[in-house]
Formats: C-alpha cells, structure tokens, sequence
C-alpha cells in the first residue's frame, strides 16, 4: 500500500497521506512519494490540488520510529531532504494548494497545512506546534509561516507551550481559512476545489507568488512586483476570456492558459 495515494478527478489531483496506523506520520519512504507527486502535480492538466490525510489524522509530524532507529536517517537530513522540499514544492506550485485537514495536524503536518494556499479543517480537527515537547524546535517552515499568519506573539506562545488549537479556534485567530462541521466537509472541499479548479490558473499562480513576494518586500517593491506580474496576468488566454466574457454578459470558460 503506498504512503501516498493520489486519485485524479478532472483537473483536480487528491494526494492522501496514507499512513493511517500512525496517523499518517511521515518516514523516508513517505516523504520521497510525497515530493515525486508533488513534482508530478506540476502538470498543465493540473489545476488544483487537494492534500488530506486518511483516517482520524491529517498528520502528526514525524515519524519518531525512524529517528530512533540507529540505522535510520539524522534528524538533520530528515529536515533537509525530506520536509524543506515538500514545504517548496508547496509555496512555489503554481497552482492553489488546499490543505483538506480531516484530523490532528501535528508538528511537521501542521506546518504542512499551513503552507498550502486555503487550509480547510474538519470542526472536530486541531493543530499542534508540538516540537517543544520533546526538545526541538518548529521545522517545516513553522518558525516562518505561524508568525506572519497570526503575529509574534500568539505564535511564539502556542509553540513554547505546544498548546493544541482546535479548528474554529484556529478559524478565529485566522490559522486557517475555515472550520467546517465534519459532515458538510467532503462537499465543502470538493466545492471549492472545484470553483478552483475552474479558475484562471496563470492569475492565480501569478497572485500567489506576488503574496508571498510580499511577505519580504517593501511597499515599494512590491509595486513593482504588482506591475510586473499584472502584465504577466494581461497576457494570457483566461484574461482575455474574463474581459470578454464580462462585456458580453456571459459565464467565462476559463481554460488555465
């Protein structure tokens, strides 16, 4: 059974982290799948993609089996090879990221939720910068993403007392887009999948990137950047389409060009 399954609905590609029996905590094995498929999600004919984890967990991190194994890989090349990629891969995919978060993300999987572009989590989820219990420190970005998304303080907070934050919690202080009841949440993330899906991918690639151009830049870079990639926006089929479609009253058929 592989650690990653992958289903393709259309333009959309589900990954499910597929560890079930250990709440889909990541090993070698998992993490290397995870990169392939991430790096396969790269596809024109993909247009959105969906990250969930099967079973009660989204994700609790690492899996602490491997780190103690004496034949098994060092921490450090753990954090190198295995999550700094998958944390990239995400950021810089050009094409939105749904964090579909159906249980505990823990550790590395909270982190992993929080790079993706709409983080969407089950009402009965939570998250956990869990590190500190056992004397590490947030990895996966965590140090870099938690704090822009929520402020110094509160961030620094929940991390040093590795406090678990439920999903409407985390809705309230804007962890995450939105919190929704467990039995609304397959239509919930299949509907706005596909309202994704269906969008100008170039657009929304190009936005992506300029937000998080943003998180670094000064206003005045990021004129420019705004400049530069409006133009970039202008340029393609489904902008276009868009205008067309507007003047003329109609409902656009946006292709991803």
């Amino acid at each position: 059974m592989s650690s990653i399954k992958i289903e393709y609905r259309g333009s959309i590609t589900c990954l499910t982290l597929n560890r079930p029996e250990v709440f889909n905590s990541f090993n070698k094995e998992m993490a290397l799948s995870m990169q392939q498929a991430l790096k396969d999600c790269t596809s024109e004919e993909v247009r959105c993609v969906i990250i969930r984890g099967n079973g009660k967990a989204f994700c609790a991190g690492q899996d602490l089996g491997e780190i103690t194994d004496p034949d098994g890989p060092e921490l450090k090349k753990i954090v190198s090879e295995h999550y700094n990629p998958i944390i990239r891969q995400i950021t810089e995919l050009q094409k939105p990221v749904i964090a579909a978060v159906n249980g505990i993300a823990a550790g590395a999987g909270a982190n992993i939720a929080l790079a993706c572009d709409v983080v969407i989590a089950k009402q009965s989820a939570a998250f956990m910068q869990a590190f500190s219990k056992i004397g590490l420190i947030p990895d996966s970005g965590g140090t870099w993403l938690l704090p822009r998304i929520i402020g110094f303080q509160k961030a620094l907070a929940l991390t040093l007392l590795a406090e678990k934050v439920s999903a409407e919690e985390a809705e309230k202080m804007g962890m995450i887009y939105k919190a929704t009841p467990d039995e609304e949440f397959d239509n919930v993330i299949e509907k706005i999948a596909g309202k994704l899906a269906g969008m100008p991918t170039k657009g929304l690639a190009y936005t992506k990137k300029a937000y998080h151009l943003a998180m670094s830049n000064s206003l005045s870079d990021q004129l420019d950047v705004e400049e530069q990639y409006q133009f970039k926006a202008s340029k393609t089929y489904d902008y276009n389409e868009g205008v067309d479609a507007f003047m003329n009253k109609r409902k656009p058929s946006f292709k991803g060009e």
